[in-house]
């Protein structure tokens, strides 16, 4: 019986948790000596490596004195708080990774909350220990009292720590020593992490990830509770609504180095992955052909926004996409909701409109950008929270806000989160940046991000997290002034726009094709107005001094993904291609507009 460990490595965004990860894979010599690789192994997919973000869940395995250790790799982010939650299931320890600056962060406590839950044993890492301003010991004790408030077990606050530098390659118990390599952190893993408990009985296996070859179709992954699975067996799937259905295990592969390795069997507590069974979901269990056991089902926390996809129908649409029709929308859709156990879509009264719900504006960003890369196009409105009905009183979602901000500007940012109905809580400093915490309603942070990165020049650092539904808080001022309308289509011209740029800020740039009714700036006052850009000077044969003057624009504001869906208003859509991003009035004509708006 070969010795295991699974491990689930749990940070905060951008604390270094995939390039530990790296650092455990080079030690192990998974790599021959003249391979090339890139940093950052396991963030494979475009949008993780352009954003610096681990967005889906992975598992490697290395193998240390004999001993197997699975990892799983988590995002850090709350919006893929259903990547997490699955995949924890997996693991029987994990290893807390804390930025020795900033110590644990709302996203930290997230995350560790599940795993303390679940009852998984931690070792605490304190990286990045080589910066300026560290704090190491501060840090520790503030990672203590975070487990103490999250009701951790005795034997949860009897953790191993670590300090070291996943950047510099060395792990030890003394920061101020520094070791030559992260062998420490291999050997405390071996040490304090249990071996995974192997109960008696028949097979279950519950299913907690997925992964999809052209070839052989979905194929299962998760961890053997008990039992073994064996390669061409007939097994029970049990599924949620409680039929159990008759399959057959057609490979079974587990997981070696980065890649899978075939295998005849596995035995219980061992992660693998299954292939040839057809309709399973996550959360069905895979156990025993006579007298199946189901495990119990994965929850997740409900949704707490929704947004309308809608077809791409402007003047603009199938230049640029592949994937524009209803049907195409609606099959991609619906493929997304089998491994993104956090979102719902739901169909509207209109073949043409879905409504998607997520756990936030980024957990629904990074579907709308994956979508975009694959070739659709799409349109999608203004993002909303959803509220629930609770004892008769309209509720809403709260979430804790966290800004780091420098002394100069902490001023600017709680007037603007306090304007949101968003109540401060801690105020403290922080080397010399101010700590600021708040509850917020979610609403309030549609759109704030931006403006306090405005206020404070760029330099706050904000993260937020859902914490409660609780009472509605009052209407929340919404974006104050109007949009620039364009009034016809065509080339806009760089005469028109420096003639209009005192009535407000622009989007577009000279020679940028437009279609009237797509918004291009920004009015200076709070209505909509229409304005006319395609406009070009009218030329004679006479100069005239001063007629003649070079134009002087001011540079467009380009908008990315996420800024322009906490920008656009409730009636205007933000259209998304492979190629663009631009905004739009859903009622493109003028007169139509003002008619709908009447019936409002």
């Amino acid at each position: 019986m070969q010795s295991i460990r699974n491990i689930a490595i749990i940070a905060h965004v951008d604390h270094g948790k995939t390039t530990l990860v790296d650092k455990i894979i080079h030690v192990s010599k998974i790599f021959r000596e003249n391979q090339q690789f890139e940093d950052l192994i396991l963030d494979s997919n475009d949008l993780e490596r352009e954003r610096g973000i681990t967005i889906l869940s992975k598992n490697v395995s290395v193998r240390y004195k004999g001993t197997k250790i699975n990892i799983i790799d988590t995002p850090g982010h709350a919006d893929f708080g259903g990547e997490v939650e699955r995949v924890l299931k997996m693991a029987d320890g994990v290893i807390l990774l804390v930025d020795a600056f900033e110590g644990p962060m709302p996203q930290t406590r997230f995350v560790l909350g599940k795993a303390l839950a679940l009852g998984l044993r931690p070792i605490v890492i304190v990286n990045k220990v080589d910066k300026p301003n560290c704090r190491p010991d501060e840090v520790y004790e503030s990672v203590f009292d975070l487990m103490f408030n999250l009701d951790a077990t005795e034997e949860q606050l009897d953790f191993q720590t670590l300090y070291g530098s996943a950047k510099e390659n060395w792990m030890g118990p003394d920061w101020k020593n520094p070791t030559d390599s992260i062998i420490p952190l291999l050997d405390a893993i071996v040490e304090h992490i249990p071996a995974p408990v192997i109960e008696e009985g028949t097979l279950q296996m519950q299913i907690t990830s997925l992964d999809y070859s052209n070839f052989v179709g979905r194929i299962a992954i998760g961890r053997v509770k008990r039992g073994t699975i064996k390669e061409g067996s007939q097994l029970s799937l049990c599924k949620a609504d409680g039929v159990i259905k008759k399959v057959k295990v057609k490979e079974l592969h587990v997981f070696e180095g980065l890649g899978k390795v075939r295998v005849a069997e596995v035995a219980a507590g061992d992660i693998c992955a299954v292939t040839g069974i057809e309709d399973f979901e996550i959360g069905d269990t895979l156990a025993d052909l006579e007298n199946p056991e189901a495990l119990k089902r994965i929850s997740i926390d409900e949704p707490t926004m929704n947004m309308l996809f809608t077809i791409n129908n402007s003047p603009f649409f199938g230049k640029e996409g592949k994937f524009v029709t209803s049907r195409h929308l609606r099959d991609r859709l619906f493929k997304e909701m089998e491994k993104n156990l956090a979102l719902r879509v739901e169909t509207t009264d209109n073949e043409d409109k879905f409504l998607v719900f997520g756990r936030g504006i980024l957990h629904l960003s990074v579907l709308i950008e994956t979508m975009r890369r694959e070739g659709y196009e799409l349109q999608v409105g203004q993002p909303q929270v959803i509220f629930k009905e609770i004892d008769g009183v309209k509720n809403e979602p709260i979430e804790t806000l966290v800004v780091d901000v420098p002394d100069s500007s902490a001023g600017k940012v709680i007037e603007l989160a306090t304007q949101r109905k968003g109540e401060l809580l801690i105020m403290e400093p922080k080397g010399d940046m101010q700590h600021l915490e708040f509850k917020i309603p979610s609403r309030g942070l549609i759109g704030l991000r931006n403006n306090v990165l405005t206020a404070t020049q760029g330099e706050a650092i904000m993260n937020h997290r859902f914490t409660a539904y609780e009472p509605f808080k009052g209407p929340i001022p919404s974006r104050s002034n109007g949009s620039l309308i364009s009034m016809d289509s065509g080339p806009c011209t760089a005469y028109a726009i420096d003639k209009l740029q005192d009535r407000g800020s622009f989007f577009i740039e000279p020679g940028d094709e437009l279609y009237g009714g797509q918004v291009i700036g920004e009015n200076s006052r709070d209505s909509d107005i229409v304005v006319n850009v395609q406009k070009g000077k009218k030329l004679t044969n006479m100069r005239a001094s001063g007629s003649d003057d070079n134009v002087k624009i001011t540079p467009a504001k380009k908008f990315s993904l996420e800024e322009g869906m906490e920008y656009i208003q409730k009636d205007e859509y933000l259209e998304i291609t492979p190629k663009s991003i631009r905004m739009r009035k859903i009622y493109l004509d003028e007169g139509e507009r003002g008619r709908m708006a009447k019936k409002d």
